[in-house]
């Protein structure tokens, strides 16, 4: 079942799509929702929710309550007030107000590119615990991007050539193992984004950096990179992992994804099932702390 619902944060409407297992599904038929885990789902710069729109559903089905915000200036979300962010952090706290307006107390959290981002963000607040995190493509150190450039270029983001731009530039994230039609598709969704809001998202990508801060990790993470990802690093996202278990030996773990780019969610078919096999991981690895305790 999809709820969407509109919550006031900070004096704008902020819409979020709330997942349910289906009233068919004889699993978890007359299961509260609210007793279900539930997955925070975090969509990439200049996008939306609609990213997760093939997973969430099954995610629901395997028995989570599935979160899927759009952003402030994204999707069906109101612009934030004070205009377009480029802060992760201050996404990081609109996140978390969106936590407590529904009253969700340590979900799992799931977030690709600046959602990465964010997903490090939420994991390095330990007043806030999470359950576990999953951390796609996005390096611990400030992005790679030219953020100089980008403040030059949120004085002229309207020009018409720039949806080509972002059509041909996911098809360049995407990685070679995804057919071509597919690719299109999530190349033509792309194109919807707002100019002003994805650039200004960008700088949030090249300034946002929790090095420093990796100790502060108390749930277990999971760092995933696409092997044909443009935008990252994959020895530096797999570096991210070593920090923390250097400081918690076994709270981090890495994958790398081969013949995937930079979009994990729309790229990989049955994606939901592999989140689920990650978080049964990530269980499990609370488990091992807990008797090492």
């Amino acid at each position: 079942m999809i709820e969407a619902r509109y919550l006031d944060i900070g004096g704008a409407l902020g819409f979020v799509e709330i997942v349910t297992p289906d009233r068919h599904d004889n699993d978890h038929r007359g299961t509260d929702p609210a007793a279900l885990p539930a997955i925070l789902c975090i969509h990439t710069a200049g996008q939306s929710g609609v990213q997760w729109r093939h997973v969430a559903r099954s995610l629901a089905n395997l028995g989570y309550r599935v979160i899927v915000p759009d952003l402030p200036g994204h999707g069906r979300s109101e612009p934030a007030p004070c205009g377009p962010v480029t802060s992760i952090v201050d996404y990081g706290d609109w996140l978390c107000s969106v936590l407590d307006v529904l009253g969700i107390e340590r979900p799992y959290v799931i977030g690709c590119s600046i959602g990465g981002k964010l997903t490090l963000e939420l994991a390095t607040r330990p007043e806030r615990p999470l359950s576990g995190a999953i951390a796609m493509e996005a390096e611990a150190g400030p992005g790679r991007v030219n953020v100089n450039g980008l403040r030059r270029e949120l004085e002229d983001v309207a020009g018409p050539a720039r949806a080509e731009r972002t059509y041909l530039g996911t098809l360049a994230s995407v990685g070679r193992s995804v057919p071509e039609a597919k690719a299109h598709v999530v190349a033509l969704m792309h194109k919807r984004e707002d100019p002003e809001i994805s650039s200004s998202d960008l700088i949030g990508w090249g300034t946002h950096d929790v090095r420093d801060r990796l100790d502060q990790v108390t749930a277990p993470l999971h760092v995933v990179a696409g092997r044909d990802d443009p935008w990252i690093v994959v020895d530096e996202i797999a570096r991210v992992a070593e920090m923390v278990n250097e400081i918690a030996p076994g709270r981090a773990r890495f994958t790398a994804l081969d013949g995937i780019g930079h979009y994990p969610m729309e790229e990989i078919d049955d994606f939901a099932t592999l989140v689920d096999t990650w978080i049964g991981e990530l269980k499990a690895s609370v488990q091992t702390e807990e008797v090492a305790l």
